[in-house]
Parts: structure tokens; sequence; C-alpha cells
């Protein structure tokens, strides 16, 4: 996977992951309990997405020489979407729905 490959480059790589919870987020980076404390660890994310985690979620943070990062949150299974499709939504319920017929929904409506 691309990720991984990109990960691998950088001076973050080949350190060592670990399952936590977020405590809080802001300004681009997040607090995490795991096997140990975290405490402004930045957010890995594809370009061109940005995006503040909920508190509470499950994450996984990579600790290294070069320092910590949190490569994101556990996403969780939205009914109706197939393999192969993307959903992008938000903590109050707006969503836009990528489908494989190539249909755009934007909270559940079909545009286009």
């Amino acid at each position: 996977m691309w990720i991984n490959e990109y990960m691998t480059a950088l001076p973050y790589g080949k350190g060592t992951a670990a399952a936590g919870e977020i405590r809080s987020a802001s300004g681009g980076s997040v607090a995490v309990s795991s096997t140990r404390d975290y405490g402004a660890v930045p957010v890995i994310a594809p370009a061109g997405i940005a995006y503040v985690p909920l508190s509470g979620a499950s994450t996984v943070v990579m600790d290294s020489a070069g320092g910590a990062v949190c490569l994101g949150v556990v996403a969780p299974s939205k009914e109706g979407l197939q393999p192969g499709e993307l959903m992008l939504y938000s903590a109050g319920g707006a969503s836009i729905v990528l489908k494989n017929s190539g249909k755009v929904l934007i909270n559940g409506q079909e545009v286009g």
C-alpha cells in the first residue's frame, strides 16, 4: 500500500506501533493514551485531507527516533457502503458518498 511505502521512507519510519485512544485533539495534533501517554502527536492523513479526530476514537501511534505520529483512527463500518466505495462524513451527520456506479450522494441525495 502506498502509505506504508511513504511512511517507511520518512525519518519516522521503522518504529514500533501501539493501539491507543485519543484523549483530545486540536491544531492538527492529538493527545493519546496508549502503552504510554502521548501529547501533541501530529496526525498523518493523505494529501489534501485535513481532519480533527474525535476524543475517544481508537487510533494507532507509531513511536520512533523521529518522533511519534498518529496514523489515523479506526473507521467504523458504514451500512450500505460496498467494497471500493468512499464516504466522507462528519460527527454532525453530513456525508458525501462516491458510489461504484459513478453516482455521488451528498447527505443521501444523488447529485450531478
